[in-house]
């Protein structure tokens, strides 16, 4: 983080983008913790009220809602003190005090074996339908707990890493907050995969040494040509790839670097969305793009709501650039997802809040589904891992994992739809049932009444513990699976 955070800095930053905030209170809050942690030390030896602080400055550089701030400075006060919620309630309010108490209820999350691993997600999905804030404050918190890592032995520091990349940081990504889902898999990767993470160091270090005159020169010209057609540029700014996002394509292009051609993304920020779609225009004017590299994610947004346009161009000199265009409030979103719901803008107005359709489907499906899963590896295909989002013939959207087949899409429209599920068109184009759908497809599923049931052979090729479960059940249901006493028996 660079300097040691101060309640100083904080309560200027959280002035500068919210002029109603009571930042009395907010120093109030921080006076109240430092006063309950008084004496604790981190395993750092740091005083124990640095750690809140930076969890709090880190919300506020999202310019967050000052009522998310004041819960991080207070989030470990009932957990590790002897100050009660009650009491935080009492000086700050049920607001604050229902956030603070969220966090309590994930408590020190402890995973050892897999009972206790879904227990705990269990408990995050609950936090999560309850309130999604406390989610975004548990993102800060191990965000700020994973730069302090080296402090841990090396046993601990691997299992606080291991599960902050396989289990937070693809929820953030779910929650649209990619931000912090970088933060988390970069900060994480450096202690999970040692060596990856120094060979995607050097091949990315490498690819773009001696790079940065060149790509201020691409933003110049970007801006003047898009300036000179009359397109309003809000902002244009580069980014390195991050290296956890590296190494994940280098695994898929199977470590030919040549292959990757967003090492270096322009961002373009305009205010609307036909200023989108002129930008690209321009931009393809001035350089010739890539043939199937254009992906226009406004008119068809990513499952967790990320909209903008991409588009790789080839340049003077033969380099390969990525543009990524989108408006301001997309921009927002892209970057802090379900936080941008609590984010004041640049005029020092609040956004309006907005449900998000994954969020309000976590209660049901922590009753209906987590409450069966046994098995780690099923909860991340089935809610952690890339998702896709296709069609029914009515527009109707349908939230999977990536390479989920028909008859994923068959359970998850209905039971009895899978059961009796005996053929699939997709985009007008009769399909098998084991094909891998794509972002995008219309899917159609042809039923035939007569059918009896669901073929052992569907267990094979489906993706979901949804579908999964559906067949085996029928399969019990007809005397098709036998018990396991009695295949023990048998051996």
């Amino acid at each position: 983080m660079g300097k040691k955070p101060t309640i100083e800095s904080l309560v200027k930053k959280v002035g500068n983008y919210a002029p109603d905030a009571d930042l009395d209170l907010l120093k109030l809050a921080y006076d109240f913790a430092d006063s309950a942690h008084k004496g604790q030390k981190r395993k750092s030896g740091e005083p124990y009220i640095i750690h809140p602080l930076a969890t709090a400055h880190i919300l506020a550089d999202l310019r967050i809602d000052v009522a998310i701030v004041m819960a991080a400075l207070l989030h470990d006060v009932p957990e590790d003190t002897k100050v009660t919620l009650e009491e935080v309630e009492k000086n700050f309010g049920p607001e604050v005090a229902s956030m603070v108490k969220g966090i309590t209820k994930l408590g020190k999350l402890k995973y050892r074996g897999v009972e206790r691993y879904i227990e705990n997600l269990r408990k995050m999905f609950v936090a999560m339908a309850e309130d999604i804030r406390v989610m975004i404050l548990k993102f800060a918190d191990r965000i700020h707990n994973l730069s302090t890592l080296d402090a841990l032995p090396p046993q601990k520091r691997y299992r606080i890493a291991l599960e902050s990349l396989e289990i937070y940081a693809p929820i953030a990504g779910r929650l649209g907050m990619d931000e912090f889902k970088g933060r988390l898999e970069d900060l994480s990767f450096q202690y999970v995969y040692p060596k990856e993470f120094q060979k995607a160091k050097k091949i990315r270090d490498e690819r773009l040494e001696g790079k940065e005159v060149f790509i201020e020169n691409i933003q110049k010209t970007a801006k003047k040509e898009l300036e000179a057609a009359g397109v309003k540029i809000n902002f244009i700014h580069g980014r390195k790839k991050r290296l956890y996002s590296f190494h994940m394509k280098l695994q898929r292009k199977n470590n030919e670097t040549a292959k990757i051609y967003d090492m270096v993304a322009l961002r373009i920020i305009v205010p609307t969305i036909a200023d989108c779609y002129a930008a690209l225009g321009i931009l393809h004017t001035i350089w010739k793009p890539m043939k199937g590299r254009i992906k226009d994610y406004i008119s068809q947004p990513k499952p967790n709501g990320y909209q903008s346009l991409h588009t790789t161009v080839l340049s003077d000199t033969g380099e390969i650039v990525e543009f990524q265009i989108r408006t301001t409030d997309m921009h927002e979103e892209a970057e802090f997802g379900a936080a941008a719901h609590w984010h004041y803008d640049e005029t020092g107005a609040k956004r309006p809040a907005k449900k998000i359709q994954w969020v309000k489907e976590l209660a049901e499906i922590q009753k209906d589904v987590l409450n069966k899963l046994s098995d780690l590896e099923e909860i991340k295909v089935d809610f952690l891992q890339s998702r896709i989002f296709v069609f029914t013939p009515k527009g109707d959207v349908i939230d999977l994992p990536e390479n989920a087949t028909p008859v994923d899409f068959a359970y998850h429209i209905h039971t009895e739809v899978g059961n009796k599920c005996n053929g699939a068109i997709v985009n007008e184009q009769m399909t098998s049932l084991d094909t891998g759908l794509k972002n995008g497809d219309v899917v159609e599923i042809l039923t035939d009444k007569n059918r009896k049931g669901p073929s052992r052979d569907w267990l094979k090729f489906v993706k979901t513990h949804t579908a999964k479960g559906h067949i085996n059940n029928y399969l019990k249901s007809q005397g098709g699976l036998l018990p396991a006493w009695f295949k023990k028996n048998k051996e």
